[in-house]
């Protein structure tokens, strides 16, 4: 099986985020943010407030806002206090590696909006050994930091017992185009599980865990105790308290370019500094300096594609990037290996870079990448192929023939 790419934007069939294509090669991320123009949008404000009015506590919180500091967050809260006039509880995953501006922004945010916000900071050496984990058994040394911040939020909901929770945007949607604007999908403990978690839970990290996938090799003797963070509520608790998670993305018409602006003109909200390596855009994951750097890397070794496919796809979407400017964007930044973050993260996890290209070799999608002359070749969005370096798997590794036969399935 071959790769598709949309012909409107710039993402594959091999997306991480599901995608569907039409007959004319459209993606159902694109044809769904088509959906964005038709709406009446003051009428979904006015049911937003309908909704909100019957959450409103005179004695206490209103409602939970999982937040990281990012733009986002900010407009997330921006619209629960300034234009919903609702008292919030910020509430805060924090997985040790914020840039320095991500971190002055987070700590910001309780002064800004004058509310209470609990940040839950795990032990380091978890999050090492989590770092660790994740990378080795699943390709995603970030999967702590998904866990966390679609955890530990709802445990402060059922623990204070605020049942309304806003979101921003629905990610899946964002990207994927998972639903249509007109399904208002909430938040549910089966798309976290099965989509934000890519199926893995706090209990796959425990040695026991690791026994049932046959990785024994990389028991760290996490319990847990050290794990709690991310353990979820159980359906009692949340029935008991009646959390319901709802998405900000369906009743205001959801713009990253226009939360940055707002975040920063109103509130002295920081960007990035310094460029990133893998994309263009300085504005976005700032909670986490991996997730623009090696973990995107780690995304275009599984799926072939990466950050800047994601940010220059939203900016076409969106109108504020022509397709041509989005591919030189694509172009220039999706296959980068970036040096600065990636020899951080090898220092913070005591990895050498050898032992991470030969794990990373483990994740590619046999769909995406084939073996030519011992080198990484895929096809790319602006034709033809390329190769991307040299092949890493052992000579005798039976891994080896799934791409030397194009197309070959797992």
């Amino acid at each position: 099986m071959s790769v598709q790419f949309c012909k409107t934007c710039f993402y594959p069939s091999s997306s991480a985020a599901p995608l569907t294509f039409d007959d004319q090669g459209r993606c159902s991320g694109c044809r769904v943010a088509g959906q964005t123009v038709d709406i009446d949008w003051d009428e979904r404000w006015t049911m937003l407030e309908e909704m909100v009015d019957a959450y409103r506590n005179p004695s206490g919180y209103d409602c939970v806002i999982p937040v990281g500091g990012g733009k986002d967050s900010y407009y997330q809260t921006h619209l629960a206090v300034k234009k919903l006039g609702l008292r919030p509880l910020l509430v805060t995953y924090h997985g040790n590696n914020f840039l320095p501006e991500g971190e002055y922004n987070l700590q910001l945010m309780r002064e800004a909006f004058d509310t209470e916000h609990i940040i839950m900071r795990p032990g380091l050496e978890t999050l090492i050994k989590m770092n660790l984990l994740g990378f080795k058994l699943h390709g995603d040394m970030n999967w702590h930091n998904h866990a966390g911040i679609k955890t530990y939020p709802i445990q402060m909901a059922v623990r204070h017992e605020i049942p309304l929770m806003l979101w921003g945007d629905h990610g899946w949607v964002d990207l994927g185009g998972m639903f249509s604007y007109s399904d208002f999908p909430e938040f549910t403990a089966k798309t976290r599980k099965e989509h934000d978690l890519h199926g893995l839970d706090w209990d796959d990290f425990t040695d026991e865990g690791l026994e049932r996938h046959g990785r024994p090799d990389l028991k760290m003797g996490l319990t847990k105790k050290e794990l709690s963070w991310a353990v979820y509520p159980s359906d009692e608790e949340i029935d008991r308290v009646g959390v319901r998670g709802v998405y900000l993305g369906f009743y205001e018409k959801w713009n990253g370019n226009k939360c940055a602006a707002v975040a920063e003109e109103e509130y002295g909200w920081k960007k990035a500094e310094y460029p990133f390596e893998r994309t263009y855009r300085k504005i976005s994951n700032l909670d986490d300096m991996h997730e623009n750097g090696v973990h995107d890397y780690l995304k275009f070794i599984k799926f072939g594609y990466g950050r800047a496919t994601d940010h220059a796809s939203q900016d076409v979407r969106l109108g504020v990037m022509d397709y041509k400017t989005g591919l030189e964007m694509v172009r220039k930044h999706d296959h980068v290996k970036p040096r600065r973050d990636l020899e951080r993260w090898l220092g913070y996890v005591d990895m050498s870079e050898a032992e991470f290209d030969c794990i990373c070799d483990t994740f590619r999608d046999p769909r995406v990448w084939r073996i030519e002359n011992d080198q990484w070749v895929k096809d790319d969005v602006w034709g033809g192929a390329s190769s991307y370096g040299p092949v890493y798997l052992d000579k005798d590794d039976p891994r080896r023939e799934l791409y030397i036969l194009k197309g070959a399935q797992v």
